[in-house]
């Protein structure tokens, strides 16, 4: 018998070089320690976990779970910020909403080649004569999917 995955399979047609346009899309946050810009593995799972638990609890999570995103910020060399999508107010948690025009653009690889995929992903915002405030990072698959599925794809998305 086939274990289901805990990731849905991801369509990168669905979200490579398209533009969302965002006003108060709800989030919950959580911040993670990390070195130099490595987080460390333990607290991903444990944070993912808790943000998880509390929407489930409020009865928050997005009804499709192809439309969840995981967004991952690095405002820091010392800090990262994990961002879950809901569908409302998530009692417990640090709510954000995000506004804003983003693209997005579907890569694939590992943790350790965002830096070229995002100097990549600046050529070709230059190229549509845009610039990215901020970066946003989706992981589509945790490791054991990606192994399952054949693909590490890398989601970002660019505030423009």
């Amino acid at each position: 018998m086939d274990k289901e995955e805990c990731c849905p399979k991801f369509n990168p047609k669905r979200w490579d070089e398209k533009i969302h346009k965002w006003e108060n899309k709800h989030f919950i946050k959580e911040n993670i320690p990390q070195l130099f810009h490595i987080p460390f593995p333990p607290t991903i799972g444990a944070k993912i976990t808790k943000l998880m638990n509390l929407a489930e609890k409020s009865k928050k999570v997005l009804s499709k779970k192809e439309d969840t995103l995981i967004l991952f910020a690095d405002p820091s060399p010392f800090r990262s910020e994990i961002y879950l999508s809901v569908s409302g107010e998530v009692e417990g948690a640090e709510n954000v909403k995000l506004s804003g025009t983003f693209v997005s653009k579907v890569f694939e690889g590992g943790y350790n080649t965002i830096p070229k995929h995002i100097k990549q992903f600046d050529e070709f915002l230059e190229s549509k004569k845009k610039k990215a405030k901020k970066y946003y990072v989706h992981y589509a698959y945790c490791p054991k999917c990606a192994k399952k599925f054949g693909h590490n794809y890398i989601l970002l998305f660019a505030e423009i």
